[in-house]
């Protein structure tokens, strides 16, 4: 493990990250998703792609990087790019799960492989719209402090900067971001999903033109024993990209 330091509006951050296969010419960056951390990519995927170098970064406020104050996924993009320009990298390909997912489709790589992305707005369920309304009715009654009481299981426990940021990250948008990317995507899902559920991963396919997508047997983090597949799978795109 290592850590960087990169500016960031007038802030130093220190970002944790490692390298796998640094010998390799060419490059991919692993990101995870809210609430996990490098560990968890390196062990899913630390053994394949053995033709690229890896590199696994903690999001700030995750894992060993720092965070000072709420942030964005275009915040993130920023901060990671600066970290990539730092370190001489241009990965070819970003691997992104979940909130990993909106922030490699922001990077813009010349391959793209979501893993149960985040970034698609479905419609909530009521009991979620109903905590979203007593929480901003407590707000307004100045008692904001009690945020916990109506945290998911994604923040509970986190300091106030960490809520912040999932505040700012949980609804953004990103079909216009989709629609626009030019690149090849891979987009892999559990097939019972239900952070981040099957219909998204369908509008996603209909949005970035040339895509694939897999469904796949498992839950949000399918990804953990389906490191195998997922490698095959896009390494097929490539070959075929040649």
């Amino acid at each position: 493990m290592a850590i960087k330091t990169v500016n960031f509006k007038g802030t130093q951050l220190n970002l944790s990250y490692l390298f796998l296969n640094q010998e390799r010419e060419e490059s991919i960056l692993f990101l995870h998703g809210w609430g996990a951390n490098k560990e968890l990519m390196k062990n899913s995927f630390g053994t394949f792609f053995k033709d690229y170098c890896h590199i696994y970064l903690d999001f700030p406020g995750f894992g060993g990087s720092s965070v000072s104050k709420a942030m964005n996924s275009y915040d993130i993009k920023e901060i990671i790019k600066k970290f990539l320009h730092s370190i001489g990298k241009a990965p070819q390909i970003i691997i992104g799960h979940s909130l990993g997912g909106k922030i490699a489709l922001l990077l813009n790589p010349k391959t793209l492989v979501l893993l149960s992305s985040a970034g698609i707005i479905l419609p909530k369920r009521f009991s979620v719209r109903f905590k979203i309304k007593l929480f901003k009715m407590f707000k307004f009654l100045g008692l904001g402090k009690f945020y916990t009481l109506f945290a998911s299981r994604d923040v509970r426990g986190m300091n106030i900067v960490m809520y912040e940021t999932f505040k700012k990250v949980v609804d953004e948008d990103m079909s216009e971001h989709f629609r626009d990317y030019g690149g090849r995507a891979v987009i892999f899902w559990g097939k019972n999903d239900t952070v981040t559920p099957p219909a998204a991963a369908f509008r996603i396919k209909t949005f970035v033109k040339n895509s694939m997508l897999h469904m796949l047997d498992g839950d949000h983090f399918f990804f953990l024993d389906k490191s195998k597949i997922i490698e095959e799978l896009t390494m097929d795109i490539l070959k075929e990209d040649k």
